[in-house]
């Protein structure tokens, strides 16, 4: 009885032992495995596939995985460690840096390509050209039809992308608050937020009384894109490489991939191609911006 005693006493402390050991919240670490994890941003979303299927012809040993959700969505699974790289359309927070780093860990950030956000309107509208000002009136609601700005008599159908998508949070930023850290506009009530790219390119293509905006690699022949102009006396530009480039088009940004802390091994080798000459070919071409200068 005396022995069978000791033998649970020994169980019990090593149970307590093992519990005590295990840490309870996720670690993120680049994978020691062939996975590659990758998830968030979906205006990058297209773009991440062509990367991962290419450079599993390169290495066929290494499996990656692209999936998209929305650049916080990305960020968030990074911070909480199921992700090894998280693509995003704006840079992190100071907030989820914080959070990041309240569980040990500080995020790398690489801008692993270019991007311009082009505005969308059915191709029958006659409007050609907005500038920022009016692009925040629009989306504000403070102008509500087409005739306001020269167009059809027709009320305007605000198309936006969701708020985990950071594609909304650069257009809010940069387009609805004109850049002013200060300034709290927000969108108006009656703004339809969709949940991606495609849907908004295909509401835009159904109705003539829409407007929307996305990244310049999901513009489809089926829309009209218009040129935009920082003030009213500046000349708008079409969204192109070259406007991009030389910074005259308004709404342009870097594309960003996260790693939860400085990466290494496969993680590190899979980024180093994404900015080599050959990922930046697939930028090109799927209508991204490259990092490197051509």
């Amino acid at each position: 009885m005396k022995f069978k005693v000791i033998i649970t006493l020994i169980i019990l402390s090593l149970y307590v032992f093992g519990c005590n050991f295990y840490p309870s919240t996720p670690v993120s670490t680049p994978s020691d495995t062939n996975y590659i994890e990758n998830k968030g941003s979906d205006t990058m979303v297209n773009l991440a596939l062509a990367w991962a299927e290419e450079y599993q012809n390169i290495r066929p040993d290494i499996r990656v995985a692209v999936s998209g959700g929305g650049s916080g969505t990305g960020i968030a699974a990074l911070i909480n460690g199921t992700v090894d790289l998280a693509n995003a359309s704006r840079q992190i927070t100071e907030e989820e840096i914080s959070a990041s780093r309240s569980r040990g860990y500080d995020p790398v950030e690489f801008v692993v390509a270019r991007d311009a956000i082009a505005v969308i309107v059915h191709p029958d509208n006659p409007i050609d050209t907005l500038t920022l000002a009016q692009l925040s009136d629009i989306y504000s609601g403070k102008i509500k039809n087409w005739s306001e700005l020269g167009g059809e008599d027709r009320p305007i159908v605000r198309l936006s992308r969701e708020t985990n998508s950071g594609t909304h949070i650069f257009f809010l930023e940069e387009v609805l608050r004109l850049g002013d850290p200060d300034n709290r506009t927000l969108f108006s009530t009656d703004t339809l937020l969709l949940p991606s790219s495609q849907g908004i390119t295909q509401e835009v293509s159904d109705n003539r009384n829409a407007i929307g905006y996305e990244g310049l690699g999901y513009v489809v022949p089926e829309v009209k894109v218009l040129a935009v102009a920082s003030t009213a006396n500046d000349i708008p530009f079409m969204p192109t490489l070259e406007t991009v480039l030389t910074a005259s088009y308004p709404i342009s940004r870097d594309l960003y991939i996260y790693t939860i802390r400085e990466p290494f091994g496969e993680i590190l080798e899979y980024i180093n191609y994404i900015i080599s000459p050959e990922g930046q070919e697939l930028v090109t071409e799927l209508g991204y911006i490259p990092i490197i200068d051509e």
